[in-house]
């Protein structure tokens, strides 16, 4: 975990504007794991060089704010976008008919698990704001509806094992799967609160 220990160096001189530039970074595609980053965060809570809320809180702003430029940018942009060589390397026509097909199949809710979906986060975004069938406001609402589920998960983990190199790494690996547990019982109990409450009897 070579660039763990290269977050955490960083993180350690500069604070929370480096946590919050890395991630913001992050939402715009740049191969830096956002996981890894705020765990990162975490760490340095751990070892006294940050307050833990704190780093939530700012880890929770990066990641909203990265991802809102790039919904913001397909919006404002829309299909120019691909004109550009960074944004046209990200979204191959490969990838492009991918995250088409994810909405058809799915609609607005892949917004939700697209927070789950490195390789695809960034493309989803953009293209939810290309399209023009979302608010803002609704794709704000689901995606920190995601972050305040992963968000919390990689820096509080970050923080309970910043003593422990060993077992951080460990959990570091098994953390999506249980992020993925975790997202799938969410879910399940949202399913069962809307046919219970909200679904009209024929």
């Amino acid at each position: 975990m070579d660039i763990l220990q290269f977050l955490v160096t960083i993180f350690t001189d500069y604070g929370y504007l480096a946590v919050f530039t890395v991630l913001l970074i992050c939402g715009f595609g740049v191969p830096i794991p956002e996981d890894v980053s705020l765990v990162a965060g975490g760490v340095i809570s751990g070892l006294g060089y940050a307050h833990v809320h704190t780093m939530f809180a700012v880890g929770m702003l990066g990641v909203l704010i990265g991802d809102s430029c790039m919904f913001l940018a397909g919006r404002y942009f829309g299909a120019r976008l691909l004109q550009h060589r960074y944004f046209a390397r990200m979204m191959t026509p490969e990838r492009y008919a991918a995250v088409q097909d994810k909405f058809e199949r799915y609609g607005n809710r892949v917004l939700f698990v697209a927070r789950f979906l490195p390789g695809l986060r960034t493309p989803i975004y953009l293209t939810a704001g290309m399209s023009g069938r979302i608010s803002y406001f609704r794709f704000l609402l689901l995606d920190g509806l995601a972050a305040l589920i992963s968000v919390p998960i990689w820096v509080y983990l970050g923080y309970y094992g910043a003593s422990n190199h060993e077992w951080l790494i460990k959990w570091l690996g098994r953390g999506q799967s249980a992020i993925m547990v975790l997202v799938a019982i969410v879910a399940v109990i949202v399913a069962v609160w809307y046919f219970r409450h909200c679904r009209k009897p024929k």
